[in-house]
């Protein structure tokens, strides 16, 4: 199952999502595989296995075969394919490409049955990156922050999904909206969860995932905060959104 985490907005969660939702499935014996489509390369470093010469960048180039490009990570089960810098300028290499928006599900073809997830890390924008992952994806994650004008953006990106299952590709399905860095003491976080929860009902995650400073501090240290350190309010969330995420994968017939 091929799951993208995507949002236009920076600084949702979308890399600390994949990155312990990753390790939480991982540690309950999943094959888990992350490529990071972000040119910044947060994932990579979250799992200290970023490597420029070695990243998907370097797979759209013909320069690595996509299984020399899978990366060990420390923590078992789980494998990343790195992103680089250069993958900013996939975008414009690949514009004279009829099939671009096809590309990453072509060279996840070739081992998707090795993994139980493929977790996709995006960049904030609606890009290609961002659609060539789409593409390629069973399902998509959206991470949303609890702050003011973040529903308006996300229903922005509804209708980027739908245009995309639409004309690229028919099987896509959400598979939830997790509400990210929610402070129960700020009323503006309980608004927007109130508004998400009536506008988009069962889409939204039942666990929350709280502004937590153990989340910002753990890819610092190379780690995901589930190693980093459990019983954190942020660890026990993505514990609580794993299981989440397994029923609600079970429920959409990919398991």
């Amino acid at each position: 199952m091929i799951i993208t985490i995507a949002n236009q907005k920076g600084g949702v969660g979308k890399t600390t999502t994949v990155v312990n939702l990753a390790t939480a499935l991982a540690s309950i014996d999943k094959k888990v595989l992350v490529i990071d489509m972000d040119p910044q390369y947060n994932s990579s470093m979250s799992f200290n296995a970023y490597d420029a010469n070695k990243s998907i960048y370097k797979v759209f180039s013909n320069d690595v075969e996509i299984n020399n490009a899978i990366q060990p990570s420390l923590i078992p089960n789980l494998n990343v394919i790195s992103a680089c810098e250069d993958l900013a300028a996939a975008e414009y290499e690949l514009a004279d490409d009829d099939n671009r928006n096809f590309l990453l599900k072509k060279y996840i073809g070739n081992i998707k049955e090795n993994y139980d997830y493929i977790f996709i890390d995006t960049p904030p924008t609606l890009g290609l990156l961002t659609i060539s992952s789409l593409t390629a994806s069973d399902e998509v994650l959206i991470p949303v922050q609890c702050e003011f004008f973040a529903l308006e953006g996300l229903s922005k990106l509804i209708k980027t999904i739908d245009i995309v299952k639409s004309n690229l590709n028919p099987v896509l399905k959400l598979n939830g909206i997790i509400l990210t860095m929610y402070d129960k003491r700020n009323s503006l976080s309980s608004l927007i969860e109130n508004e998400a929860r009536e506008y988009f009902d069962t889409n939204v995650y039942k666990f929350n995932v709280p502004r937590n400073v153990t989340l910002s501090e753990a890819p610092s240290h190379g780690l995901p905060a589930i190693i980093y350190d459990l019983k954190c309010s942020g660890s026990q969330a993505y514990i609580g959104l794993a299981k989440e995420f397994l029923e609600r994968s079970a429920s959409n017939g990919n398991q």
